[in-house]
């Protein structure tokens, strides 16, 4: 795994990490024991795969925008916001969904790109945000919990959490 040389920092998918998207990736579907049939177009027109993953999109049936965080040249994983809930992702999913690719977990990755999500939230005029995750899902509800999210039950298999966007520091 190369070390990184920059700090990581959230920006709009790029085609200046190709390389190490596509093997974080793969790598990340493989540690998780599922297809990456996925990313074949990515594979076949990477440029054209950033284009498509850029900006606001409608995603989940919302406005949602998507953010990958690099080092360089180097991908570390995706955070994705959705603008607003609807009744679905109220239950599962929330407006901020993120993941870091096998190879880069455990570097407290998560918890900065959270931060930094936050700070793209706030931007977006979102005052208070909902997380979720699995119950067991142990080191997600640390990430959620070191940025200020708050407990709010569990409903539809998911733990619930909420994050006042100023309290999180992003004011």
């Amino acid at each position: 795994m190369t070390e990184l040389l920059e700090t990581p920092h959230l920006v709009w998918p790029t085609a200046a990490v190709e390389r190490s998207y596509l093997a974080g990736e793969r790598a990340d579907c493989l540690a998780r024991g599922q297809s990456a049939g996925w990313l074949g177009p990515a594979s076949e027109d990477f440029e054209a795969f950033v284009r498509q993953s850029r900006g606001v999109r409608v995603r989940w049936r919302v406005p949602s925008t998507m953010f990958w965080c690099i080092s360089g040249e180097e991908y570390i994983g995706t955070l994705v916001i959705r603008h607003r809930l609807t009744r679905e992702l109220a239950e599962a999913g929330g407006h901020v969904g993120y993941h870091v690719v096998a190879p880069r977990r455990r570097q407290g990755h998560a918890t900065r790109m959270l931060q930094q999500g936050l700070v793209e939230c706030g931007k977006l005029g979102l005052d208070r945000v909902l997380l979720t995750c699995d119950p067991d899902n142990l080191y997600s509800v640390r990430v959620i919990l070191a940025n200020g999210g708050l407990g709010a039950g569990h409903t539809g298999g998911q733990d619930h959490f909420w994050i006042t966007v100023n309290a999180a520091g992003t004011s």
